[in-house]
């Protein structure tokens, strides 16, 4: 029980504070429309991670079937992921972004977590494997390992987008402008890594 408790923790703490497109797509959120909006999109997770599970178990077993999935994930993803960073790059500073705007966090977070094949990798491997450590214990185990794991994942994030949100009234709009333009840069930049990554295991 102690081992899958800090295996949770430790992988959590990893999975949570590891660079990606979820990562970079909570701090703009949280500077362009909030730390709500932020927070939501830290939320994902906890909606998309249940069938990416199952999917990853299942395809593990079908070492031909992965490679593709993971290959036209990755391109999606990298197209979609793109698509977030213009749409950043276009945006305007705090003091000009219309109130009434709505944001799609949900949707957009979601998405960006759905078509990465970071969370398909893990749960194909490390994941996998001390889920299944975990399980020869038994339920309990499992669920203490799954409950540390996403308490720490989404927390981190969480954190992350409340910190971002304090920092953002203090913001002129030059400095908000200049933020969010590194932030879609960042985010380009990982869709040009998903790219290669859908290439790779393409070949």
């Amino acid at each position: 029980m102690l081992t899958a408790l800090a295996a949770g923790l430790l992988l959590g703490l990893v999975a949570g504070l590891a660079p990606g497109p979820l990562m970079a797509l909570v701090l703009a959120h949280s500077l362009r429309h909030g730390a709500r909006e932020g927070c939501k999109i830290a939320l994902a997770p906890l909606v998309t991670d249940a069938p990416i599970i199952v999917m990853a178990w299942f395809l593990a077993a079908q070492a031909a079937q992965v490679r593709l999935l993971l290959s036209l994930l990755s391109f999606a993803g990298g197209t979609f992921v793109l698509y977030l960073a213009v749409d950043l790059f276009r945006s305007q500073p705090a003091t000009t972004v219309d109130a009434l705007e709505a944001p799609n966090s949900w949707v957009r977070g979601v998405l960006t977590n759905v078509l990465s094949p970071h969370p398909w990798l893990f749960w194909m491997t490390a994941g996998a494997a001390t889920l299944a450590g975990a399980l020869a214990t038994g339920w309990a185990a499992a669920s203490l390992f799954l409950g540390a794991f996403y308490v720490v994942l989404v927390g981190v994030k969480l954190v992350l987008a409340l910190a971002a949100g304090r920092l953002r009234p203090g913001l002129n709009g030059r400095a908000h402008r200049l933020m969010l333009r590194m932030l879609s840069v960042l985010l380009a930049g990982f869709a040009v890594l998903l790219w290669l990554e859908g290439w790779r295991q393409f070949h």
